[in-house]
């Protein structure tokens, strides 16, 4: 489903992402570790096509995109969750939610109900402004708002970063009832190896912009990457 070859990436005059090699089938979650400051989140606003590409190419569901503009790669399936979450504090959450049918398939009129009830919180307070939720709330408000275009792809920039435990548990029950679904694969930032063990199916270490290792939950000794996750 998507394939970077050679990815270079960065700001300004500064190289980020330094070759970096990367493949996704569809409906895995796959999770995203390493250290901070060492590309994850430039490889998520990079695959978003946020960031120009220097070097190297990415094929998204059969298709070169590499020069595609984040609106056109939205509209192709891939759906975005950046880190600090970015919701509209001054419109309600209900208005924020309807915000996210602007790339949804034509003729989708109404927010879906079965994404809705992925977070029965927000159920109960669409009319408060998105600004008055709790960090939590926030966070589950830009996943709903993300899944409402029934991307084929959704990219999260560590979700569970200062939430309370309750709504991290809620986001993994979310993450893991996408995966059993199968139509949407996840790339997720994520630094808890109790919670990347819980929900992925494959996993990329990152070090100074470039994959150090990769392989599946159960083949990878995360004793062996544990100088990759600390200070």
């Amino acid at each position: 489903m998507l394939s970077l070859k050679g990815i270079e990436s960065g700001y300004g005059e500064s190289i980020v992402l330094r070759q970096v090699h990367f493949n996704m089938e569809p409906g895995q979650v796959v999770c995203l570790m390493g250290r901070n400051g060492v590309g994850k989140s430039t490889l998520l606003r990079t695959l978003m096509g946020i960031l120009k590409v220097r070097g190297g190419s990415i094929y998204w569901d059969g298709k070169e995109v590499t020069r595609w503009d984040s609106a056109k790669r939205a509209r192709a399936g891939i759906g975005y969750v950046p880190q600090g979450r970015d919701i509209f504090p001054q419109l309600s959450v209900k208005e924020n939610l309807v915000l996210g049918l602007e790339m949804a398939p034509k003729g989708t009129k109404s927010f879906p109900e079965d994404v809705l009830a992925m977070f029965p919180v927000l159920q109960t307070m669409l009319k408060r402004q998105g600004g008055d939720l709790s960090g939590g709330q926030q966070q589950q408000l830009a996943i709903a708002r993300a899944l409402a275009s029934r991307p084929k792809l959704l990219l999260l920039d560590e979700p569970t970063e200062g939430i309370q435990p309750s709504i991290v548990d809620d986001i993994r029950d979310v993450i893991i009832q996408i995966k059993n679904q199968g139509d949407t694969g996840i790339l997720l930032v994520e630094q808890s190896e109790e919670f990347v063990r819980s929900v992925a199916d494959y996993i990329y270490v990152m070090d100074k912009g470039a994959i150090a290792m990769h392989g599946k939950p159960e083949e990878l000794d995360f004793a062996s990457f544990e100088h990759y996750l600390t200070v």
